[in-house]
């Protein structure tokens, strides 16, 4: 046991004991008195956001004294615990402080515990407050009463720890939050990339032996491989190549081999940038409901992936064109409602007014569009913006997903391109894959592709659609990848959530939205 941890537990005993909380008091034992006597004086000095919370746990317990030294302990083991979750504990609890406080230290500590258990459970910032829309089930937890039965129960530690997600995706990144720290702590972590001249597969150059110690760090390239490779010097040749496209998958590249500009860019992150971007991620996880549809499409519009989940187990999954920074697919949590079949289009007022109409009458006729009460319609057919498939949302502010003609977008490592609905690759195809539970919704969806009729087809039964923004997640091969920003919204959690970030700049791999692509 180090200096600091033997200085936590003589805080703990001093705490307790300078309380007089060997055990609990009864409600009319003379320091429940005294604590009821002096509450009302002492919660006034809390955090106003924090004083509902602490008044009806102590209502619910009688007004009660609860902090034994065993439950302090306990408290300080759940304390311990906050890394893995991106949090530091000195942001929640000084023991030492709390020894020193006496009187007041019973409530200071249960006030402290509850503001612990409130960012587990629903995260530190407020998402609305972070994005400009955001429509999701949040995450709601009776936490007084939880404390009271943890404590009751002598459960503390594992209750604490069971408000965060307990799901694989947020237990896997928790583990890679810890082991980019763990990396940062044993001096471990990568030397400075420096940007400069494309690095071609067969050359030399002099960043080579950087490179290497960089793949090692995050296990792209074995320490073992990495070791064989320093030894050949400033050669870039095959094997290595194969590590840095390994890398390039992680951070969603083009998959090319080449060392250029967005790889550069990718490379030059710190592991200290990658740990607080790891961070971000992990509070949004927590402001997300942990009950989940077991059959769900999610899209992760930061990666521009959506993946379809049937009976709580991912099957399938295609590359998706998202919103362009311009024009951002929000976080929205709706329900699908049904599929149209070879759906026309009714172009939104502001496309129709800024990118359409300006062509002239002689654009809508080539692009089989015509104007009805004001609005300009594209009727159905192969050159159609929403392509043979419409995937309807109830609710969710003309935000849909559908298929599309242009199918050369899918093919680009920045998707982020659309005027704001989600562009599915193999549309049909998934389209197929939903209906076919059903057999006579299957046909009718099949025979309406045939004949190239408009056809509104209804599920039969609610798939939920989510539509999140992950810059940083666990892949298959249970690295954690990471995307770049293009929304802008790690900046803008990072800063009211303190942190400092300093993470790479997309780089665009295409020529931005093709002039007669206006597809929403």
């Amino acid at each position: 046991m180090n200096r600091r941890q033997l200085g936590l537990g003589a805080a703990v005993t001093a705490f307790a004991s300078a309380n007089g909380l060997a055990a609990m008091a009864q409600v009319r034992d003379p320091a429940s008195v005294a604590f009821y006597d002096s509450f009302n004086d002492q919660l006034a000095r809390l955090p106003a956001a924090i004083q509902p919370d602490v008044r009806a746990f102590y209502e619910m317990n009688g007004w009660r004294p609860v902090w034994t030294a065993e439950r302090l302990r306990a408290l300080q083991a759940a304390a311990a615990m906050a890394e893995r979750h991106g949090l530091s504990q000195g942001d929640f609890f000084d023991f030492d402080a709390l020894a020193a406080l006496r009187a007041a230290a019973e409530m200071r500590t249960t006030a402290a515990a509850l503001g612990y258990a409130r960012v587990l459970a629903e995260g530190r910032v407020r998402p609305e407050t972070v994005e400009d829309l955001w429509e999701m089930q949040k995450n709601r937890v009776d936490l007084p009463l939880g404390l009271n039965d943890a404590l009751a129960q002598s459960r503390l530690v594992e209750w604490l720890e069971g408000l965060a997600p307990t799901d694989i995706g947020y237990s896997n990144l928790s583990a890679g939050y810890v082991r980019y720290r763990r990396m940062i702590r044993d001096g471990r972590s990568w030397p400075v990339f420096r940007a400069g001249p494309t690095i071609e597969p067969g050359t030399s150059d002099p960043r080579i032996p950087v490179l290497i110690e960089r793949l090692v760090a995050e296990g792209d390239l074995s320490a073992a491989d990495g070791s064989r490779l320093a030894g050949m010097g400033t050669y870039y040749g095959p094997e290595l190549e194969e590590a840095v496209k390994g890398f390039q998958v992680r951070h969603g590249l083009g998959v090319d081999g080449r060392i250029g500009t967005g790889t550069q860019r990718s490379l030059s992150a710190s592991a200290e940038d990658r740990a607080r971007q790891i961070a971000l991620n992990l509070e949004r996880r927590r402001w997300l409901a942990r009950d989940v549809a077991p059959e769900r499409i999610e899209v992760n519009t930061a990666a521009a992936i959506m993946v379809y989940w049937k009976d709580g187990k991912p099957v399938h999954s295609n590359r998706v064109v998202v919103g362009s920074p311009e024009n951002q697919t929000p976080s929205l949590e709706k329900q699908f409602a049904s599929v149209v079949a070879n759906p026309p289009w009714y172009v939104p007022a502001s496309i129709a007014r800024n990118e359409i109409l300006p062509k002239g009458p002689g654009y809508l006729a080539a692009n089989n569009m015509y104007m009805s009460n004001g609005t300009v319609i594209q009727r159905a057919g192969p050159t159609a913006a929403l392509g043979y498939v419409k995937f309807e949302l109830r609710d969710s502010y003309a935000i849909f997903l559908h298929d599309t003609p242009a199918k050369s977008a899918f093919n680009l490592s920045m998707r982020q391109r659309s005027h704001g609905c989600v562009r599915v690759q193999g549309a049909v195809e998934f389209a197929r894959l939903l209906l076919s539970p059903d057999p006579t919704l299957l046909a009718q969806f099949d025979e309406a592709q045939d004949t190239r009729e408009t056809k509104r087809i209804q599920t039969g039964r609610e798939i939920t659609v989510r539509l999140l923004y992950w810059t940083a997640f666990v892949d298959g091969q249970g690295r954690v990848a990471f995307r770049e920003d293009v929304y802008g919204r790690d900046d803008k959690l990072a800063e009211a959530l303190g942190i400092r970030v300093s993470l790479p700049k997309v780089v665009d791999d295409g020529r931005g939205r093709d002039a007669d692509d206006v597809g929403p």
